[in-house]
């Protein structure tokens, strides 16, 4: 009877039996859900390498110690080059008020900012209201050894759900006009000085400005983006000054002292260091297929992460769900029928140039990929895959679902034909090269305002049951895709679709909103 209620059981979860294949099915899934290593792999991650802004020393140390776990589960990896980066590390940061009383702020050090040489100290100011770039010039004798904030003030800082939760509608309303009529009134005056952004912070930094600081608050409570100075993806605007991202509160605070004359004095106190163009690297790991080697399967994340936070949802969490499901993989079906690739891609954030360069440079992977299975937002359960135009797709899910325990594929929407190419993660890299990419698209989970390239992206925010669950997936779709016929390659060629294609994150220069 103790024998029998087992084989009962994961007969219930996964239904009838399907010859020896079910009992890899079963193995994988037992594995994934009783022996999980993943919140471990997250804690590391998040806790100990940190931060891993792209070919930072963050992003290279953190390849050391994935490919070191991948070496201890016998599965052999590589750093791949994919072109160059600025490279750019972050020191020790802090910054106090100091006058007209005593208290110490929340801050950081943006990315790629030069650093303060030193403790800095200086007045807080505003950019001016002023007409034309000559008033502007006239006035900048005045900014020498200030901080000079570059956002637009929040009126409060209290969400608008608590506004509405404990006024009505017509607080919220109220909220929402007074932050509305506050950052339009500061996109107008930066707009008035006749000056482009990039002009507007060079002019400072060669009148000698102590500093800048910012605020991008995402509308959650405590929680503010954590881009450069620009949008522009490629780097920061500031090459001389250093530039600070305070708290919403704390930004406000400075803001409400300096507009009214109030007399702040910062003390700044920001270490960086700039690396000059530095290598970027992929990291491959492989399992080499037995029957089929020149085809694969390829388990896609990207490894690089903003700066401001641990970069755990975006995207340690999908890093450590392939870094998860190869290690399931090897120990439970070490030799597949078709190699299963691991790509943990750099440079997601600059373009998915990880991602874009290893499609390039690898066409043989690109003709025989089998499937690409990508996850990147959040750590929510897999809740929605997108066939990507393929047509001949989703009948393949279908069976392969029938095959996977039903408690990890039920309520997940498969959306056939889909549309390819429509969003900005790295599976975009090898749907328009013409391969079946697929993006495991999660729960938001409070992604989008509480952890998308915020401060507040650290390990706490990740939910291991799903985290568990997700891993346990991937690798039963990798096994089943890998066992499985060739998906075939046929896209619905509908007129109305856009054309597929790559984000270009290379531009972009505009103050904070």
């Amino acid at each position: 009877m103790r024998r029998i209620l087992p084989a009962l059981l994961m007969t219930l979860l996964i239904g009838p039996a399907r010859g020896q294949s079910s009992s890899v099915v079963e193995a994988i899934y037992q594995e994934g859900t009783e022996r999980s290593q993943i919140v471990d792999l997250a804690q590391y991650l998040a806790d100990v390498i940190g931060p891993r802004l792209t070919a930072s020393p963050g992003h290279e140390r953190a390849i050391d110690w994935a490919m070191a776990q991948l070496g201890n589960w016998g599965i052999s990896s590589t750093r791949e080059a994919q072109g160059t980066w600025r490279s750019w590390r972050r020191g020790l940061v802090s910054l106090d008020l100091i006058e007209p009383r005593l208290r110490s702020l929340e801050g950081q050090l943006l990315s790629w900012s030069p650093g303060t040489e030193g403790s800095v100290e200086g007045g807080v100011i505003t950019l001016p209201d002023l007409r034309g770039a000559e008033q502007f010039r006239n006035w900048l004798a005045m900014a020498e050894g200030q901080f000079v904030l570059l956002s637009a003030y929040e009126p409060t800082c209290r969400p608008a759900a608590v506004w509405e939760e404990y006024g009505g509608a017509a607080a919220r309303s109220e909220f929402e006009a007074r932050r509305k009529a506050a950052r339009d009134a500061w996109q107008t005056r930066v707009s008035n000085l006749g000056l482009t952004n990039q002009e507007i912070v060079d002019e400072l930094e060669a009148a000698g400005v102590a500093g800048f600081f910012t605020n991008l608050w995402t509308g959650e409570r405590g929680t503010d983006r954590v881009f450069p100075l620009s949008y522009s993806f490629r780097g920061a605007m500031n090459h001389r000054a250093a530039a600070f991202n305070l708290s919403c509160e704390d930004y406000g605070l400075l803001y409400r002292l300096a507009e009214r004359g109030q007399g702040p004095v910062v003390r700044a106190y920001g270490e960086a260091e700039h690396l000059g163009e530095t290598a970027a690297h992929n990291l491959i790991a492989v399992i080499p297929g037995r029957e089929l080697p020149g085809e694969y399967v390829l388990l896609s994340a990207h490894f690089d992460a903003w700066d401001g936070s641990s970069g755990m949802t975006d995207n340690g969490t999908g890093s450590v769900t392939m870094m998860e499901a190869a290690r399931i993989l090897k120990l439970h079906y070490p030799n597949p029928r078709r190699t299963i690739i691991v790509g943990l891609w750099s440079g997601e954030e600059q373009g998915l140039n990880g991602s874009r360069a290893y499609a390039a440079d690898h066409p043989e992977v690109i003709d025989g990929l089998q499937a690409l299975f990508n996850q990147d937002n959040g750590t929510g359960r897999i809740a929605r895959i997108d066939m990507q135009g393929l047509t001949g797709a989703l009948p393949h899910f279908k069976r392969w679902f029938n095959r996977i325990p039903r408690g990890l594929v039920e309520g997940i929407e498969l959306v056939a034909p889909g549309s390819p190419g429509q969003a900005g993660s790295d599976y975009v890299s090898f749907v328009c090269a013409g391969a079946p990419a697929f993006n495991l698209a999660s729960d938001e989970f409070d992604y989008r305002d509480g952890t998308w390239h915020t401060n507040r992206d650290t390990f706490d925010k990740i939910s291991p049951d799903d985290l568990r669950d997700n891993a346990t997936l991937v690798a039963l779709l990798a096994y089943l895709a890998a066992e499985g016929e060739r998906l075939p390659r046929a896209r619905d060629s509908r007129d109305e679709w856009p054309t597929c294609q790559l984000p270009d994150r290379s531009t972009g220069d505009r103050f904070r909103e």
